[in-house]
């Protein structure tokens, strides 16, 4: 849709409660184990078969809502870890609290920034209802970009919440019976003013009647809409209301064909009908229920996951630390609990244990992007580079993380601070880029790429970017956006009447926006900029290892065949470098067929990144 309104995002943090981890003398331990599909990773206590279960159930439901959205590519923006407990009482350890006592749920979501969780209780007979909602949620902050009303929002993820998939057919849209009994007992809201509820209203948040009948009308309006074929109308809604401030009531009769008091009454007579469509669709070809990968993990394993949830709650930091430690005095070596005191310190701006904890989670587990990723964060100060000889460390780090995990947005942004430090803005601007595309309601990826594009002398890209953000809800955005606008537009014009005028900055006038995002940065002056050599690019082959020659160990350098092409690959240090699918670089090695990530070093030689074995 082209609709230029954007708000900051919001996820629900719910405040949890734990009565520790340890098992009572009394009760055998939860035998943990995760479950590995194509998208998810799902962890639980209640045995391979429900946890296979979990995963195939959003890998049905991650297929469909491509299907329906027409969308090659889906990705949640925010990492996403399920946990199954086998039972209420494993799960009363993560619910909220209300007046001191467990909250009885049957799944919820728990956001942040840069982790997000979904719980089930597996022993009920419908977990998926809120989850999926919330899941609808995250699928839809990964492939729109204008965050929308917020009718829309919560009604679009419960008319996607409701997806049925089995072998043969997936069905879509049906309503649930409460949603009914809501609007028929409690009432409807008139359609102005349910469209006119912002974020930041009491009808939105506060708890209460007026609550439960935003989210029922909500949910109906979105049925109608779609059984109705009126989604596109939507596009024109939107124009009108947010891009060129059109009154509500007016943006209505111009895109639906109908005043709001019409559009009352004829959402009243599709209510009072009990009648709705939803959509049997072939089941997509593509959903993965096979291939499955399962590995059992330890009692440490599970202790560290309730900690790492712990740690993104908002009231319960400080337990998190402690139970981190106390899986650590079981396994010094839980790669999970490193990364997370690392995490911990790191908030708490203690960087010198912050990087010893992040070290010992990478030296634990080299596949951990994360850990990657807040290495090359803490390297970088932060973001802000001021040590500038740390900015290789940083690139290096960062590629090991993007490499792990290709749809790692944070990563990315910082990337494109650390390119453009050494030198290459361009490179910079298209990382930048690549974060918004994976994270396309990031206001601060959208912030710093107007940035960039600004410090690149490209003021016609900043200003469309500024633009757009500065019709966003939430005020302080947009004040901010409009005051790097204003800024862009009078740097714009002097570059056009001295565009080669040696007193114009490279630099643009405006700072980064950080107080929107961690790693945004103020730009250096340009006479400060140092510019490191620059590294070449880094590629990636498939082919076969034919030898390897350890005799200057640790470094090993290998005959490589890809195609009709030979190569002489090095890697600087055998014991360090990055290996998947396998626990060791070998020595023995011979036709051994494998994927590479490296760097060209002359002609038919590279030096490696990273092995992948096939």
């Amino acid at each position: 849709m082209n609709c230029g309104l954007q708000r900051a995002c919001f996820f629900l943090l719910v405040i949890l409660s734990v009565t520790g981890f340890a098992p009572s003398a009394s009760a055998a331990p939860p035998q943990w184990i995760e479950v590995q599909s194509p998208h998810f990773s799902v962890i639980t206590d209640a045995g391979e078969g429900r946890g296979r279960e979990v995963a195939t159930r959003f890998e049905q439901m991650r297929s469909v809502f491509g299907l329906l959205m027409s969308r090659a590519n889906i990705n949640t923006p925010i990492p996403l870890q399920i946990v199954a407990f086998r039972n209420s009482k494993e799960l009363r350890q993560v619910v909220p609290l209300w007046h001191g006592k467990p909250v009885q749920l049957a799944g919820l979501f728990q956001g942040g920034q840069d982790r997000s969780f979904i719980m089930l209780d597996m022993s009920v007979e419908n977990p998926w209802s809120v989850v999926f909602h919330e899941y609808a949620h995250q699928l839809m902050n990964g492939i729109i970009t204008s965050q929308l009303d917020p009718w829309f929002e919560e009604g679009f993820a419960e008319y996607f919440s409701s997806i049925e998939v089995d072998a043969k057919e997936a069905r879509v849209g049906k309503i649930p019976s409460d949603t009914y009994a809501i609007v028929q007992q409690q009432g409807l809201m008139k359609v102005a003013e349910l469209f006119r509820v912002q974020q930041a209203s009491a009808t939105y948040n506060e708890s209460g009647e007026r609550r439960t009948v935003f989210y029922a009308e909500s949910s109906m309006l979105v049925h109608y809409l779609y059984d109705n074929q009126l989604i596109p109308k939507l596009s024109t809604y939107f124009d009108l209301k947010i891009d060129k401030g059109v009154p509500v009531e007016e943006a209505i009769q111009q895109s639906f064909g109908m005043s709001a008091a019409q559009f009352d009454k004829t959402l009243r007579s599709y209510i009072a009908s009990n009648h709705y469509l939803y959509y049997p669709l072939k089941t997509p070809a593509d959903i993965i229920t096979k291939g499955y990968t399962t590995r059992p993990l330890t009692a440490a394993d599970g202790a560290a996951v309730i900690a790492d949830i712990h740690q993104h709650s908002l009231d319960h930091h400080e337990e998190a630390m402690a139970e981190f430690e106390a899986v650590l005095k079981l396994d010094p070596a839980n790669a999970a609990a490193c990364r997370g005191l690392g995490y911990s310190y790191l908030q708490k701006n203690d960087y010198q244990k912050a990087g010893e904890y992040f070290k010992r989670a990478v030296a634990a587990d080299p596949k951990d992007s994360r850990a990657h990723y807040y290495s090359a964060l803490l390297s970088s100060g932060q973001g802000s580079f001021i040590d500038r000889s740390a900015v290789p460390e940083v690139l290096r780090e960062l590629e090991l993380a993007i490499a792990l995990d290709p749809n790692l947005a944070d990563a990315y942004s910082l990337q494109a601070f650390a390119l453009a430090q050494s030198g290459s803005p361009e490179k910079g601007i298209a990382a930048m880029r690549k974060a918004v595309s994976l994270n396309p309601r990031n206001i601060g990826f959208r912030f710093n790429l107007a940035q960039m594009h600004l410090a690149n002398q490209q003021t016609d890209q900043a200003i469309a970017i500024f633009r757009s953000l500065a019709k966003s809800s939430d005020e302080a955005i947009a004040r901010r956006a409009q005051e790097s606008l204003s800024q862009a537009e009078r740097y714009r014009a002097a570059l056009r009447e001295a565009p080669s005028a040696a007193v114009i900055a490279r630099t643009p006038p405006a700072e980064p926006a950080s107080s929107l995002r961690e790693s945004s940065v103020k730009s250096p002056p340009a006479a400060d900029v140092v510019t490191l050599p620059e590294a070449p690019p880094v590629r990636f082959l498939k082919g076969t290892i034919q030898t390897v020659d350890c005799s200057a160990a640790p470094a090993a350098t290998f005959t490589f065949i890809s195609g009709s092409r030979t190569w002489k690959m090095l890697v600087s240090d055998s014991t360090h470098v990055l290996l998947l699918g396998a626990d060791a670089f070998s020595c023995a090695w011979t036709k051994q067929k494998v994927a590479l990530n490296f760097r060209e070093a002359g002609d038919g030689a590279g030096t490696v990144v990273s092995i992948e074995i096939q």
